[in-house]
């Protein structure tokens, strides 16, 4: 069994991506989130690391994300009123399909084993968006991808809905385990950590020793439950945090 800590980017890591990678095994693009590099770029990252580095990413936003979202202004993208109607909320759209497909693309070049597709808190759990996620990820090419999915908004009201769409199409439920558990079956658990501040993604946190040794404590547990356990910090202080519970679990 594996446990796997990381951080979500390493744009702030002193000395870039060659620097984190000599401190830590494993990161999570944030960067094909906002705008999809270059292939060219990834395979670079790519090169760059050792061969034993694994990268994970997070889908494009497009996909996820209306137009209306404010971190859409860094997608790079000039959009009819019409296509303005295509994109965004896992609609089986042939732009979310494409743009799927360019996801997928830069996730080869990483040659990445987990996609984290992150939706919006205005993508709720209804049946219109329950059908159309249903039909676009059962419809796209995933390739070797493995797919983690944060839900947001009121889905944490709605666990069996969670857990029934996780088991019909093989997604892996993303929590943060110090605030609710994953109600997926699947053998791979995808953890984000936020911090702990009263508004649930105000990511301007440090987790204290205490909070990290309880942390410890439910990764070990979950490691006898699961064949690998990813734990992606995702907080201003990340990359402190992520290097104490290394420590913590190696006791």
């Amino acid at each position: 069994m594996a446990i796997k800590v990381g951080c979500c980017g390493w744009g702030f890591f002193p000395g870039g991506l060659k620097a984190y990678a000599g401190k830590f095994s494993i990161v999570e693009v944030q960067q094909t989130f906002y705008k999809l590099p270059m292939l060219k770029t990834a395979q670079r990252w790519r090169a760059e690391v050792p061969s034993d580095f694994e990268f994970t990413l997070k889908a494009w936003q497009v996909i996820t994300h209306p137009p209306t979202s404010p971190t859409w202004r860094r997608a790079g993208l000039k959009l009819t009123e019409a296509q303005k109607r295509r994109y965004g909320w896992l609609r089986p759209t042939r732009e979310n399909f494409e743009a799927w497909g360019r996801t997928r693309q830069v996730a080869e070049a990483l040659e990445a084993k987990i996609c984290v597709i992150q939706c919006p808190p205005n993508f709720n759990c209804t049946q219109e968006n329950i059908e159309n996620m249903r039909k676009f990820l059962s419809e796209i090419d995933r390739g070797n991808l493995t797919i983690a999915w944060e839900p947001r908004g009121d889905w944490k009201e709605h666990p069996d809905e969670i857990s029934r769409l996780c088991e019909e199409l093989q997604l892996i439920h993303v929590v943060d385990p110090m605030r609710r558990e994953s109600v997926s079956r699947h053998e791979i658990a995808y953890f984000r950590l936020h911090g702990l501040n009263p508004r649930e993604y105000d990511y301007r946190y440090k987790y204290s020793l205490a909070e990290l040794k309880t942390l410890a404590a439910k990764v070990r547990a979950l490691s006898r439950r699961y064949r690998e356990v990813y734990i992606m910090f995702n907080n201003t202080e990340m990359y402190s945090n992520a290097a104490q519970l290394e420590k913590l679990l190696t006791r």
